[in-house]
């Protein structure tokens, strides 16, 4: 059995793997980190705890106090050059973000073949992969919740938006809604378009992605916790 932690900058995904299937997943805040510890009276001993971490190390250390008994059994992730069949062309390789990089081995795992791997948490990431497992490169952007927010924070007269999307938007909310939309859909259909003509599949991940999703003129398909695929692939790896 295999325990994945996906500790992200708002919220702290896990995953039971046995094998075969996933047994359980859930979330939570980082507020409610607490919660972790019912996890080892609920699964007894794994094999392995794996854990990646882009919240800093505090975030982290908490994790670990409320699973001290799976203690010897954490590995905590980081990006190298290649591993679990994807090559990792970042300038820096280990500089990729931890998330992204579990993401790529997630969607080369399920996929093999051309991918837009889309993290629409927080931040957007919009990395490109392909069918031979290189990570090509990628972006980050605001996600959709901080673009509303740095228009509410940033300019006079525009509070935070509770708008929806509109084809023709005519009220500021929905102005605001529909261009934070246009804007994520529209830089995933770019990269999409730069990886591979009309062939690429764009996969989705993250609390955004149906949202964002439903706006995609690309072929795309839902591929929720993706990071924790990537880390249950890292963990069987020989």
């Amino acid at each position: 059995m295999i325990v994945c932690l996906d500790s992200g900058n708002s919220r702290i995904k896990w995953g039971v793997h046995d094998g075969n299937a996933w047994l359980a997943q859930g979330a939570l805040a980082h507020a409610e980190v607490a919660e972790l510890a019912s996890l080892p009276a609920r699964w007894g001993k794994p094999g392995r705890v794996m854990l990646a971490n882009v919240a800093g190390p505090e975030a982290a250390q908490r994790i670990r106090q409320q699973l001290q008994a799976w203690a010897p059994l954490f590995c905590d992730v980081q990006p190298v050059a290649e591993r679990a069949g994807v090559t990792n062309l970042y300038q820096n390789p280990a500089r990729l973000g931890v998330d992204r990089w579990c993401a790529l081995i997630g969607a080369h795992g399920l996929f093999q073949r051309d991918c837009i791997v889309v993290m629409a948490g927080t931040a957007t990431t919009i990395d490109s992969l392909d069918a031979a497992g290189v990570f090509r490169g990628g972006m980050i952007l605001p996600g959709l919740d901080l673009m509303r927010r740095a228009l509410a924070r940033d300019t006079a007269g525009l509070a935070l938006a509770d708008g929806h999307y509109a084809a023709q938007p005519r009220c500021t909310e929905d102005a605001i809604v529909t261009g934070c939309i246009e804007a994520q859909a529209g830089a995933i259909e770019r990269a999409w378009t730069r990886l591979n003509a009309g062939d690429a599949l764009c996969v989705l991940s993250g609390g955004n992605a149906e949202v964002i999703g439903n706006h995609l003129v690309i072929p795309h398909v839902l591929a929720q916790n993706l990071p924790l695929e990537g880390l249950r692939r890292l963990a069987t790896e020989p």
